[in-house]
């Protein structure tokens, strides 16, 4: 069982259907991916998905401050790896680069584990939920208001009750409210409209435009500030009849913890990328100790595994940035996930997909 090799690979791959967060939209998605070998041959793998440039920098900080401390130890030894590689890194880390390239190797070693045992992870750490609810996510800001809708109502069609549009940045606040009227009118009262701001406003503009959003019953308002500005999640949350929601720009349950001792936020948005899966389940913990749920963000794919395995999962957001790359992809159906039976977390690069992207 003990850790022999460590492989690294830089993928570059086109967007089937670039997001368009701004005018612009991204060509490529920066993909890392990590292979964790033992010497009876058992092979765990994770990834991160980059949103901009930094898969050299984390590939370097892998083959300089956790690779080496990695080779012959238990590839079982999932939390005290996940111990020692915070604390070794401590006095450089506790966010950033060392804690997502933490991430990708604590993400293999899970599924690592689950192929040793022959079990999905749902199932090895204790299987929950049959089914959770999926919302469509991707209706970007840069399609503009009319485009906006058009995506969510594709959403509607295939199945989902819920969706989720962006404001802030490209609009000012006539145009949000605007656009979010647009899209209530278009979608009619049973289909469910989460707003992200991507931190986009100060608390003060949060509250004035949100007062106007409360009219069209959106389900919440996802980061209206900056991840540093606690206070004003708190302000924001207080002043207005509507949830407010984020966590995803948060590394590990040490930097939410004042959401947890001022709770106001009765939905977290984990990001695996900032803690790997181990600490997801952690976040999820202590969130149920406080009556929060759970609907991280992004990677639906590998989410479908700690969401079928909480007791407090809220809902679990699509986009399909990796539908191509995996072997069988882990898709929703009528707006529902079931978490796939396969060991580990059961998901497979495509060969030509790896041949096709890896940067050489």
């Amino acid at each position: 069982m003990k850790i022999n090799n460590v492989r690294t690979r830089h993928l570059r791959a086109p967007f089937v259907d670039p997001p368009k967060f701004g005018p612009t939209a991204p060509v490529n998605r920066e993909i890392l991916v990590a292979e964790v070998e033992t010497e009876d041959g058992i092979v765990g793998m994770g990834y991160l998905i980059l949103l901009r440039d930094g898969v050299p920098t984390i590939t370097a900080c892998l083959e300089e401050l956790i690779i080496p401390d990695l080779i012959g130890r238990d590839s079982t030894d999932i939390e005290g790896i996940w111990q020692h590689l915070w604390r070794r890194n401590y006095w450089i880390g506790r966010m950033g680069v060392t804690v997502m390239a933490q991430s990708v190797i604590d993400i293999a070693l899970w599924d690592a584990l689950g192929k040793r045992s022959g079990l999905p992870l749902h199932r090895l750490w204790g299987h929950c939920n049959d089914e959770m609810t999926a919302y469509g996510s991707g209706c970007w800001r840069g399609y503009g208001p009319e485009g906006m809708v058009e995506r969510a109502q594709r959403y509607v069609a295939q199945g989902f009750g819920a969706i989720k549009m962006q404001c802030g940045h490209m609009f000012d606040r006539h145009q949000d409210v605007r656009n979010v009227a647009m899209m209530r009118d278009a979608l009619g009262a049973d289909v469910e409209i989460m707003i992200d701001c991507n931190m986009g406003w100060t608390a003060d503009e949060a509250i004035v435009i949100g007062r106007k959003f409360e009219d069209y019953d959106p389900y919440w308002l996802e980061e209206p500030v900056v991840c540093e500005d606690f206070y004003g999640y708190a302000r924001i949350a207080e002043s207005l009849d509507l949830r407010i929601v984020g966590g995803e720009t948060h590394f590990t349950r040490f930097d939410m913890r004042p959401f947890f001792e001022h709770a106001r936020l009765p939905i977290l948005q984990p990001d695996v990328m900032r803690g790997g899966l181990t600490e997801m389940r952690k976040i999820s913990v202590v969130a149920d100790t406080y009556g929060m749920t759970i609907a991280p963000h992004l990677f639906p794919e590998l989410m479908v595994q700690l969401m079928a395995s909480i007791p407090n999962p809220r809902v679990i957001e699509y986009v399909n940035w990796m539908d191509d790359a995996w072997i069988v992809p882990v898709l929703p159906e009528d707006g529902m996930y079931r978490a796939p039976e396969r060991p580990g977390h059961g998901l497979i690069f495509r060969e030509d997909f790896l041949k096709d992207y890896t940067v050489r």
